[in-house]
Parts: structure tokens; C-alpha cells; sequence
């Protein structure tokens, strides 16, 4: 079966109706509109259906189509002014004794339609699939409009399945057809239908790409994740807050530089994201991590995160100190987690502190508390 049948997209319209960017060429779930089709043909040859693709794209813009990720035969070839023009370019194209001609704005197309389609036909019956019409249906007339009985009407999809050189012949060189059926029809040909699918529609208008892009949408999660970190305060130690060097008598102790509040925002994006603490990403018993830069490694985590598909939406810390006074820093401690964080000017990190109002370890001075929370969110 497989070196029988090849499979015709055609994109090569200039989507006038939707307007902007070529509609074939738009992005819809992150990939280009006309990749969709080609994904559900790479499927079929998979599976050893189909030989090859043939794509028919707008006269000289055959470089704009990506065929990078196909691993199957595929020819890229001009479309002309109409679609029947575009549809005998591919025909013309293929090498397949049958063909598949499919509406590359058809994005959701299943092997499984195409599969009904081709056990449909045969050398002097092509194949289509049809879909009832559900909505009351009208004839606009002079007078008024005038009701149809919507039980014999179908609207009719791609892909349409045909024996490929007689399909060849039918078009005519000139000639002009809603779709292949038509042109095949007047032939006096055999058509077989087949049950169409409704997920199949073809994107006209932007109220269909609103629709389309609602369905390739990416299911969304978000997650909160909290962090926490405590340092003693002790004399000769550097003290650093976010990334900033903090002028002060006492400085937190331990086996990196002691950045409480790059510990605790590491943490929360870990945990937020499921992966390993700080500790075990790099442990205090590794030599090479003494003094180590918390800012910096706070940065390998967020590229960690992101590497996961997740986008930070915003970090809130609360730093728990009595001394010493914090206030006139926490702006510079902003600014510096805000280059990680901030995006286009939106602001995305948030600091507070709260003293130790003379209770406990931290009310005595003898050491800081840090807790952070982070958003994160995937898909959308």
C-alpha cells in the first residue's frame, strides 16, 4: 500500500479572508499552521500508508516553509492563482498511484479520517468525507429566505481521495472547482463517501482561528513553591542579601557566601518545579562550592526551572532580621533579583522585612530567617 498512495497538501493561498501573516504560515500551539497536516501525514508513512508528501506553497515562498522536522520523501512545489491550479501542481507532483489531497488550513485532520478515505477507494471511485449539517438551513431568495431540508444536505471535507491520474485528467488545464468532487463528479465518476470528523474544520475567519487556537492550547499548571533558609550572624563575614554586599558588622555564616535570600528563592523555584533542593544540586560538602556565589547559582536554578518549561510569575521574600537595619538596601536587593527576574519592565520579585521584635534566635541578633514563595506556571 505504502508506495500507492501519496499525500497532496495545499497551502499555497494567500489567506486573504484571516489577513496579516500568510494563514498557512501563522502559529498556532507554537508551530505553523500547515505543519499540523504534515504531522498527521508523517504518521501515516510511519506506518507505512502513504510514500511521500507533496506540499504546494505560494510562488516563491517555497524558503518560509520549514520541512526540517519530516523524515519522509516530500517535494515542495509552486502553487498557481486558484486552488484547482495549486491541486494539479501537486498532482502533477506525485508519483503515487492515488492521492490524498488535503486543505493545509485543516489543522486537525486524524489518520484515522484518512484511513476511511483510502480503504474507500479504488481505481474508478475516489472517496470524501462528509459531516451532517446540524444548523436550520436557509435559501436566501428575493422574496425571503426559504427553508432547506438539512437532512440531505452534507458539508463536505478534505482530505479527498481519488485515483491520482485520473483526478489529473478531470481538472482540465483552466478549469476552476470548489473541490476535487466537483471536478470529478461532472466526469462522471464513482464517489464513495465516508463519515467526516468535526474536529476537521478548515480556519476561514478569525472567529475559526480563535477556535483553533483555543484547541491547541496547551493544558496550563501552576505552582506555588516555598523556600526557607537560616543563617547565623557572625563577626568577619561579608554580608550578602540578593546578590548585594550589605554594609554591616555581621555577616551570615556558612559553607557558600550565605546568601539567605538567593537560598530560599532557589528553594522555592525548585520546589515549585519538583526538582532536587539546593543542598542536593550543590552540597556543603563539596569543596568546590566554598564562598560560592549564591546570586550565581540562584541563576543556574531559574535556568533550570525554564529548562523545564516553567515561566517564573513572581517571587515574594520575606527576610527576618533584627539587625541590622535593612531598610535603605532593599532597594538595591530589588534591583539586583529584579535582573532575573523582571520582564519588560513588569516586576516580578518582592521583598519585605520583618525585624525579630527581640523574640528568639533572630530578635537577639544571633541570626537572619528568610521564607520565599514562587509562581510558576507551564503550558497556555
Amino acid at each position: 500500500m505504502k508506495s500507492s498512495w501519496s499525500f497532496v497538501i495545499v497551502a499555497g493561498g494567500k489567506g486573504l479572508r484571516l489577513g496579516g501573516t500568510p494563514k498557512q504560515l501563522r502559529l498556532l500551539g507554537g508551530s505553523p499552521l500547515w505543519t499540523w497536516s504534515a504531522r498527521c501525514a508523517q504518521v501515516l508513512f510511519d506506518a507505512g500508508e502513504i510514500a511521500e508528501l507533496v506540499l504546494v506553497v505560494p510562488s516563491g515562498q517555497e524558503e518560509l516553509f520549514d520541512r526540517s522536522f519530516l523524515t519522509m520523501p516530500l517535494r515542495c512545489v509552486a502553487g498557481g492563482t486558484t486552488r484547482t491550479d495549486s491541486v494539479r501542481s501537486g498532482l502533477s507532483a506525485a508519483s503515487g498511484a492515488f492521492v490524498l489531497v488535503h486543505d493545509g488550513a485543516r489543522p486537525f485532520l486524524s489518520p484515522g479520517l484518512c484511513r476511511r478515505l483510502m480503504a474507500a477507494t479504488t481505481e474508478r471511485h475516489g472517496a470524501i468525507p462528509l459531516c451532517p449539517v446540524n444548523d436550520a438551513l436557509k435559501i436566501q431568495t428575493k422574496s425571503g429566505p426559504v427553508s432547506l431540508d438539512r437532512g440531505t444536505v452534507r458539508a463536505t471535507q478534505t482530505p479527498q481521495a481519488f485515483p491520482r491520474r485520473p483526478l489529473l485528467n478531470v481538472l482540465g488545464e483552466g478549469a476552476t472547482f470548489l473541490d476535487e468532487a466537483e471536478a470529478w463528479l461532472e466526469s462522471g465518476g464513482g464517489l464513495s463517501t465516508v463519515e467526516g470528523d468535526r474536529m476537521n474544520f478548515k480556519i476561514t475567519d478569525e472567529a475559526d482561528w480563535k477556535i483553533a487556537r483555543a484547541l491547541a492550547a496547551k493544558p496550563v499548571t501552576v505552582r506555588t513553591g516555598h523556600g526557607f533558609d537560616v543563617h547565623p550572624l557572625v563577626p568577619g563575614r561579608a554580608l550578602f542579601l540578593g546578590g548585594v554586599r550589605v554594609e554591616a558588622p555581621l555577616g551570615l555564616d556558612g559553607h557558600s557566601d550565605a546568601d539567605i535570600v538567593c537560598h530560599a528563592v532557589s528553594d522555592a523555584l525548585l520546589g515549585a518545579a519538583g526538582l532536587p533542593d539546593l543542598g542536593t544540586l550543590f552540597p556543603a560538602s563539596e569543596e568546590r562550592y566554598r564562598d560560592a556565589d549564591s546570586y550565581e547559582l540562584l541563576r543556574q536554578v531559574l535556568l533550570r526551572v525554564v529548562a523545564e518549561g516553567w515561566d517564573i510569575l513572581w517571587v515574594d521574600v520575606t527576610l527576618h532580621a533584627q539587625i541590622p537595619r535593612l531598610g535603605s538596601c532593599l532597594a538595591s536587593v530589588r534591583d539586583r533579583m529584579g535582573e532575573l527576574f523582571d520582564r519588560e519592565e513588569e516586576p516580578r520579585f518582592n521583598i519585605k522585612v520583618k525585624s525579630g521584635e527581640k523574640v528568639g534566635s533572630v530578635g537577639s541578633g544571633a541570626s537572619m530567617e528568610c521564607h520565599a514563595l514562587a509562581t510558576i506556571r507551564r503550558g497556555g
